[in-house]
């Protein structure tokens, strides 16, 4: 991380920092640095108001600090058999809450369940006058107030500093399995995975590879309900090959580490 970015440990000391610059943007660990990148304005991380701060596997829902890696929150929800079904980007290199939500990415398993704007139900964040503010609650029925969790994602941090946030959480799959196809052209593989999207297979998601030309089916769900799936799926689209456990990990893991850029630093579009 840049040695002159701001490392509040507190909140006191965040709404400090915020009173004593004119321009400040929030940052998490810098992973994604070509959105955090602008000239005369002190950058604010997070990093050391991080963990978590409440966690209720009955409830389907956690809070934990903004800076808290992504990486660590997945770690203690799979213990518990859960996960963030929106499949966060970048978590392998130290990804935060906060930057998730600030930058608005969500991984492929938003196809089947939404994306992160779906999960985050809750949210205190500092304004420019360092005062804390509420938005939404830490339970999935709150339609109360203005809905300042979704107004947050992919803000860029531009309308306050995300302080601590609550998702809700689902049940995770108890089995996996990827289907590659080959697909002859563009237009096929677009419209193999219109034909997939309109299915009754409910795919848990679909990544296409143009370059290779390969398009990568991912079924979720019981053990042994997969195998019935994908031979019905294999009746029509027979040119391809199944992954084994270890290749469709790695390939989604590929997927959102963002490996198939060709830059150093990922492409964000």
């Amino acid at each position: 991380m840049n040695s002159d970015v701001l490392i509040p440990k507190s909140v006191e000391e965040l709404a400090d920092h915020v009173k004593s610059q004119d321009r400040i943007l929030a940052v998490g660990n810098q992973t994604k640095p070509p959105l955090s990148r602008f000239e005369e304005c002190a950058l604010v991380s997070l990093s050391a108001l991080s963990g978590m701060i409440e966690y209720e596997p009955s409830e389907f829902t956690f809070t934990a600090w903004a800076g808290t890696k992504l990486s660590e929150i997945e770690s203690e929800l799979s213990a518990r058999g859960q996960y963030l079904p929106f499949d966060p980007v970048l978590s392998g290199v130290g990804a935060t809450l906060g930057g998730t939500i600030a930058s608005g990415l969500s991984g492929p398993g938003r196809f089947r369940y939404g994306g992160l704007r779906d999960f985050c139900i809750g949210i205190h964040w500092m304004d420019g006058k360092g005062r804390l503010i509420q938005g939404g609650g830490k339970v999935v029925k709150n339609a109360a107030g203005f809905d300042f969790p979704k107004f947050m994602v992919g803000s860029l941090g531009r309308y306050g500093i995300l302080v601590d946030v609550t998702f809700k959480v689902f049940p995770q799959p108890r089995d996996y399995l990827t289907w590659m196809v080959s697909c002859s052209d563009h237009r096929a593989a677009a419209e193999s995975m219109s034909t997939l999207a309109a299915s009754r297979y409910e795919v848990d998601a679909i990544d296409y590879r143009p370059d290779l030309r390969q398009l990568a089916i991912r079924l979720a769900g019981p053990t042994e309900v997969l195998p019935k799936l994908l031979t019905e799926i294999r009746e029509q689209w027979s040119e391809g090959k199944q992954l084994s456990g270890e290749e469709s990990s790695s390939y989604w893991q590929s997927v959102n580490a963002m490996d198939w850029s060709p830059f150093n630093d990922p492409v964000i579009v």
